[in-house]
């Protein structure tokens, strides 16, 4: 039986997480190949990973069980607990015995209990300040992660953040080039439905833009679509 070293599991965990990041990746694949592997490294019983919407709004996207899915929804609908304080803080979060909560998030105690989970630590999904989720470790036992345990597992965050943020990044940038291409599109379609009313009303090419951006507006149609039943015949200006 081969046995392999603690350096060479982790090294084999960043193949992993990088492996997703590919052209064309799914943040999905890439978040479950996340909470899979920290657990493997860092001797967890389960996790679950809490990542920001476009609006700021946190949405349970990976677990490794269905249990810490549970606990995570519940954390959601509370609206507090390590996970949710982690990603509004931007700071680890450890709670080394859920038993000692002593009356703080009161749901998520529950919730954790009932589901055989002792403990949990939250790592923040961060970048340069930017925080954009949390991943909730949950342990069967009371107990710590220690500081090389903890260093591993928000590196393995931070790699994923960086794929999830350049990921956005890509697709935000194709959209505002979409736009513009759009937009360069349009001025053409206005360019020959200024030329067309000059045309057929005999007036000049200020003078049909003004008639062109006047009907738009009164009628609540933007300028590409006015432009192009201009062009069409379908609309006499």
């Amino acid at each position: 039986m081969v046995t392999t070293s603690r350096a060479e599991r982790v090294s084999a965990a960043f193949v992993r997480i990088t492996d997703t990041l590919v052209a064309d990746y799914d943040v999905l694949g890439l978040l479950h190949a996340l909470v899979e592997v920290s657990v493997d490294l860092l001797d967890a019983a389960a996790a679950g990973l809490l990542l920001a919407d476009p609006h700021g709004e946190l949405q349970v996207l990976a677990s490794t069980s269905e249990r810490s899915q549970l606990v995570e929804i519940l954390q959601l609908r509370a609206g507090a607990g390590p996970c949710v304080e982690c990603y509004q803080t931007g700071k680890s979060v450890a709670v080394e015995d859920i038993h000692s909560l002593n009356g703080k998030w009161p749901e998520f105690q529950t919730a954790a209990l009932s589901q055989g989970f002792r403990s949990v630590h939250a790592v923040p999904m961060r970048v340069r300040g930017k925080t954009i989720g949390a991943m909730g470790l949950f342990g069967e036992h009371p107990g710590a992660l220690t500081q090389e345990d903890y260093a591993i597992g928000q590196a393995l965050a931070d790699v994923a953040t960086i794929g999830i943020l350049q990921e956005r990044t890509l697709r935000e940038s194709a959209l505002v080039n979409e736009q513009l291409q759009r937009a360069l599109n349009s001025r053409v379609l206005i360019e020959q439905a200024k030329g067309v009313i000059a045309h057929t009303a005999g007036v000049n090419m200020e003078e049909a833009f003004r008639r062109l951006r006047d009907f738009s507006r009164a009628n609540q149609k933007t300028l590409h679509d006015t432009a192009l039943h201009v062009i069409n015949r379908t609309l006499s200006l």
